[in-house]
């Protein structure tokens, strides 16, 4: 029965570490790019979030709701006037924007909060639980799971059944012919940026709710969405949420053994898909 709650408590955690993936798994898939970056955005939405919080002393949720337009405008800004500027044929220059980008948030947020560790309050939530007998499950990582499940079904139907989701398809597999359409591709990427800010906004309300962050954090929850990308296969928004699923599991396993092991764990899990599947376990194209 340890092993049971061991295991399940891993699918939930997994559903923290989809939402890191979700919003890189949509900028990759459209535009092909690689976001250094992405994981120092989650910080700063986390950052966001509780300024809202502190400020204005309201629920975090509602704060989130706050925190999403101005990391939608963020992005929209960021994507037009800087990341379209390198987009082309080279991947280079992009890595390299998007690692300065890492670099220069790190440094601002440290300026701004100092490198103290900081916490978004939850209240009761942080502690609410359900005694299922051998499996008691969090509220909050439940929470945190069905947010994961409900962003990529959003996302999804956003992608296949509207007309943005067309223009996303189009942009992605031609450009020049999108264009030729009547489609302004810088307008398109841009909104696509965005909309994973605001997906990243949701991954930071949960990670700053459940856990310590400051400002040097980001690279490793980087990590950690890249790998939930990959396993899961690129292109597939489910695939990051399964992906995301091992690499939880892998970790409460590791840890259960040897609590040393959690995080090691995890990145093994990483490379015996690779060894097996190298294109992730469900390589699927945008089309």
């Amino acid at each position: 029965m340890i092993w049971l709650d061991t295991i399940v408590q891993g699918i939930l955690l997994g559903g923290l570490y989809a939402l890191f993936a979700a919003g890189l798994s949509l900028v990759f898939g459209i535009m092909r790019l690689v976001n250094l970056a992405h994981g120092d955005l989650i910080v700063l939405g986390a950052y966001i979030i509780l300024l809202v919080v502190s400020f204005l002393g309201i629920n975090p949720f509602l704060a989130a709701a706050i925190a999403m337009p101005v990391m939608f405008a963020f992005g929209w800004i960021l994507q037009r006037v800087v990341l379209n500027r390198v987009l082309g044929e080279d991947i280079l220059p992009p890595l390299l924007v998007t690692f300065g980008l890492s670099i220069v948030l790190q440094n601002v947020l440290l300026e701004g909060f100092s490198a103290d560790s900081q916490r978004v309050g939850a209240g009761a939530l942080e502690t609410a639980s359900v005694d299922l007998g051998p499996v008691t499950l969090g509220v909050m990582p439940v929470l945190t799971f069905a947010s994961a499940i409900l962003v990529i079904v959003a996302l999804n139907h956003l992608f296949y059944r509207t007309a943005l989701g067309r223009a996303f398809r189009a942009t992605s597999d031609d450009p020049v012919t999108a264009s030729l359409m009547g489609i302004k591709p810088a307008s398109v990427f841009a909104t696509a940026t965005g909309i994973a800010m605001i997906v990243v906004t949701i991954a930071a309300l949960y990670l700053g709710m459940r856990a310590n962050f400051d400002p040097t954090i980001g690279p490793a929850r980087l990590i950690y969405a890249f790998e939930a990308v990959i396993i899961g296969g690129l292109g597939s928004l489910w695939g990051t949420l399964v992906g995301g699923t091992i690499i939880g599991v892998a970790q409460t396993v590791g840890a259960a053994v040897n609590p040393e092991w959690q995080i090691l764990a995890g990145h093994v899990a990483f490379l015996v898909v690779l060894l097996f599947r190298p294109r992730g376990l469900f390589p699927r194209a945008y089309d």
